[in-house]
């Protein structure tokens, strides 16, 4: 099967830049003294997530339950579920861990924590858990510097069927910096809050074995992680326009695109009309806060090559996208009805969220359009 064979839109994953985005990142893990935990909320793929734990623990972290037993399923066994867990969930973790699958659970809440202990008895089950640290980014968790710390840190410790394994943060705000100087102190930020909390709760004689960080920009730049354990970065492993415009990776990282078919023009108003909208590419602007806009994704050949002048999606509908040039000089012969391009995406974890699965190209010189493979995805909560 080649990529012209494929019915459009379709999610296409070149498989030399993820093999080369997954050493990259393993090498940092080992240069930076840490385990490498990937967070798989990105690929969903047990494919990408045998490459990307070679050489490590085989530790992966995941966003949804659905995430943990698909893993599970595919040999997985030691799984962080990254989200602050609510008490109606813990039937399913339990299950998980009946089966095989060590699950650690993460709360920033003392009436949860108190909860997980009572309902750890009632299941017959024994949950392990981190408390969740807020170094900055304002999303989710407790002060690394607060008394509700150590007051959730004792509630996990003195339950019975319950192990506090240490805290977590995640350093969104790394994600609103526009120079590597800055993302280089959001990375410290998020490594000296963590080892601080971890270490008021080994002051008060609670248990911290466990300091985790995360995010693909401060996995990328943080000087040093003394003191951290483990780094959970997710979106590395696709790399996406957006990581490129932060510094992130280069725009050749890139391994995830959109296949699309051009299926008109619109002369007059300079714009082509591709069958990959809304649904296809996801409604995600991120790239709109950085220097560069570039709509809702940047266009390219078939080849993910630079042959076409700087094109993007201006804009869409469900299932219509919009190709524009910034310039005003849009190549009509170069695209006619039926022509194929590829769409690098702004967030590649919300394009590849609307589909099933993978075909997977070589993406090698001379390697052509052949369609090597076809991974599957899991999708839902």
């Amino acid at each position: 099967m080649k990529l012209s064979d494929l019915d459009t839109p379709a999610l296409i994953l070149d498989r030399r830049r993820l093999e080369a985005n997954l050493a990259r990142m393993s090498e940092r893990a080992r240069a930076l003294g840490v385990d490498l935990r990937p967070h798989m909320k990105t690929a969903k793929s047990a494919e990408v997530g045998r490459l990307a734990t070679a050489g490590h623990s085989g530790g992966i972290t995941v966003s949804t339950l659905k995430e943990a037993e698909y893993f599970a399923e595919h040999g997985f066994t030691d799984v962080v579920y990254a989200v602050g867990v609510s008490l109606d969930k813990l039937a399913r973790v339990a299950r998980l861990q009946a089966q095989g699958t060590r699950v650690t659970l993460l709360t920033d809440n003392l009436e949860v924590a108190r909860g997980i202990g009572a309902r750890a008895a009632e299941l017959g089950a024994r949950f392990e858990v981190l408390i969740e640290i807020d170094t900055g980014d304002g999303r989710a968790g407790v002060a690394p510097d607060s008394e509700a710390l150590v007051e959730i840190g004792r509630a996990l410790h003195g339950a019975q069927d319950v192990d506090l394994r240490g805290v977590l943060t995640h350093a969104g705000q790394s994600y609103a910096c526009r120079m590597v100087a800055e993302v280089q102190e959001v990375a410290e930020a998020e490594r000296a809050g963590a080892v601080r909390g971890a270490e008021r709760l080994r002051a008060a004689g609670l248990p911290s074995p466990v300091v985790s960080v995360g995010s693909t920009p401060t996995a990328v730049h943080a000087r040093g992680l003394d003191g951290v354990t483990e780094m959970r970065p997710g979106v590395y492993v696709f790399n996406d326009v957006f990581q490129a415009q932060i510094e992130s990776c280069a725009m050749s990282d890139i391994a995830v695109t959109v296949l699309a078919t051009v299926t008109g023009h619109q002369r007059a108003r300079g714009e082509v009309v591709i069958d990959a909208g809304g649904l296809a590419l996801s409604k995600d602007r991120s790239t709109a806060a950085v220097p560069h806009d570039v709509g809702y994704g940047l266009v390219v050949d078939l080849a993910c090559g630079d042959s076409l002048p700087e094109l993007q999606v201006a804009r869409v509908s469900q299932e219509h996208g919009v190709v524009a040039s910034p310039g005003g000089d849009l190549p009509f012969d170069a695209l006619p009805p039926g022509a194929r391009v590829r769409v690098l995406p702004n967030h590649a974890c919300f394009t590849a969220a609307a589909y099933e699965f993978y075909y997977v190209v070589d993406g090698g010189p001379g390697a052509g359009d052949e369609v090597v493979a076809e991974w599957p995805r899991v999708n839902r909560w």
